[in-house]
């Protein structure tokens, strides 16, 4: 379904189909169960620009919108969502340092960034902050022309595997609290960085997810991201685009389910019918297919509102990573259901899609965060154009 897309969207379109059903497919089911960060892969999506999608051209990378890259992440996710996301989170880091980041550091790092032959880490969640971002407690303290930074970091996509890491620290008070927030360019392998274990989780195996902790580390004080105290700001922004690009993933996975529950309907018989002859499956599936439909559709309006710099941005981003997230796990788990026990079994990939899709709740801003920011926005007394 292409949506009055444009030439230029159906061309990005049918290249990250073929690149995902090309390159991850074939491979994604061995990365989950067997835990491989496919790194070749991803610099193969870096050679078709996939690795710098929103990232400015002057320093390599396509300077695509925001709609356009959710376009080529829904087809990714469709293969293996949870390099996809990954590959969300490498552009969103990419972008912030091409974004901010001083003339030395884009020419050091963002060439091979965007070209993905080296990967970014985007480093804001700690165990005492994770939705409450501003109560952060990492430090950066200024000394000289260097920032010492002490803390951790959790739950970090890529750690321990990638060459860079987006660091929010506070160079403030904590009274400060998200003004006191600044963002920083870290190589990974500064003295007084260390990782923890890869956590056992639940889904997006084919990344790694790791403690950090910083000892003393000394960055450059060239390697800040914007001003001092713009932290929270750059990070609200990224998160903006991020929450488009993790719902875009939840439905390129659901996508992928409804065609795998499409064809096993179609095929398995049950009482001497096929399964799509039952009205009471063809009616779930139609629901299944609706709810997605009007997923993608929310997805790429707040795409839009973000391309266009709308008052309201936030909000919208809000609302469509709430809705297209719990409507993604939901026509993923119903796509299992209507497999019955083969759905639950490996050899069947919607296991690993429902797995892969279920965080996706959770992170860039739990859904009740999500609630949360827009009932905020609607009971403003401006509010009126939001809800109409």
């Amino acid at each position: 379904m292409n949506f009055d897309l444009n030439e230029d969207q159906l061309a990005y379109q049918e290249a990250a189909r073929a690149f995902a059903q090309g390159e991850m497919a074939p491979l994604a089911s061995e990365w989950d169960e067997r835990k491989i960060f496919p790194v070749d892969v991803i610099a193969k999506a870096g050679e078709l620009g996939f690795c710098g999608m929103y990232c400015p051209e002057e320093v390599g990378g396509l300077g695509l919108s925001r709609l356009d890259t959710a376009i080529i992440l829904e087809e990714l996710a469709g293969a293996c969502t949870s390099t996809a996301a990954f590959i969300s989170i490498h552009n969103m880091a990419s972008w912030m340092i091409s974004t901010w980041g001083t003339d030395a550091v884009k020419q050091a790092w963002c060439g091979d960034l965007v070209m993905g032959t080296k990967l970014a880490s985007y480093c804001l969640t700690e165990p005492g902050a994770g939705s409450d971002a501003g109560s952060l407690r990492t430090s950066a303290k200024k000394d000289g022309d260097e920032y010492v930074i002490n803390g951790s970091k959790m739950f970090i996509s890529g750690a321990g595997s990638t060459q860079m890491l987006v660091v929010m620290a506070r160079t403030g008070t904590a009274q400060d609290g998200a003004r006191g927030i600044s963002a920083f360019a870290i190589p990974a392998d500064l003295d007084g960085i260390s990782y923890g274990k890869n956590e056992e989780k639940m889904g997006w195996n084919s990344q790694p997810t790791k403690a950090i902790s910083f000892e003393n580390v000394r960055v450059p004080a060239a390697n800040r991201l914007g001003a001092e105290g713009e932290g929270f700001k750059i990070a609200m922004k990224g998160l903006d685009g991020g929450r488009i690009n993790i719902a875009t993933c939840s439905i390129g996975a659901a996508q992928a389910c409804i065609n795998h529950a499409q064809a096993y309907m179609l095929e398995r018989e049950q009482f001497g019918k096929t399964l799509a002859s039952f009205q009471a499956l063809q009616f779930k599936l139609a629901d299944m297919v609706t709810e997605l439909v009007a997923a993608r559709q929310m997805v790429r309006l707040a795409a839009t509102k973000l391309d266009g710099g709308d008052s309201d941005k936030t909000t919208y981003c809000a609302m469509a990573k709430r809705f297209a997230t719990d409507v993604g796990f939901t026509v993923c788990n119903d796509a299992l259901q209507l497999h019955g026990g083969y759905g639950y079994i490996k050899e069947y990939p919607i296991e690993r899609f429902m797995r892969d899709a279920r965080v996706h709740q959770i992170l860039e801003g739990t859904n009740e965060v999500m609630r949360l920011i827009t009932a905020r926005r609607i009971l403003e007394p401006d509010a009126t154009d939001v809800v109409r």
